[in-house]
């Protein structure tokens, strides 16, 4: 899989790594991942959803009403797992490339 991700279907499919999460609860994980760097609009997150699960890398877990509105939570799909996990390996192995470098350079403790 040579698939990359953007940052916010990182973030999603992260959340979603930790079990099934309805969309508020996508929306709020995400800001934390991300340390409030990423605020998700609900809009932008069902677009998001709504992609990765016709890429196969979400899918519906289950859905539910609750105060006469249907809550839907999403899972992390089996591809989706194999995607994110060879993308957090990725950005990991770069991030410590550059890190390496500046240690060497003098300009990283």
């Amino acid at each position: 899989m040579s698939q990359r991700l953007q940052e916010p279907s990182f973030l999603i499919l992260s959340s979603l790594a930790g079990g099934a999460k309805h969309g508020y609860g996508i929306i709020k994980e995400v800001q934390e991942l991300s340390a409030g760097a990423v605020s998700m609009k609900v809009g932008t997150l069902y677009g998001a959803l709504d992609r990765l699960a016709a890429e196969h890398l979400i899918e519906v877990d289950r859905e539910e009403i609750v105060d006469s509105r249907l809550r839907r939570y999403y899972r992390l799909s089996a591809d989706g797992a194999v995607l994110l996990s060879t993308e957090a390996t990725r950005i990991n192995t770069q991030a410590n490339v550059a890190l390496r470098r500046l240690r060497v350079a003098g300009m990283h403790p």
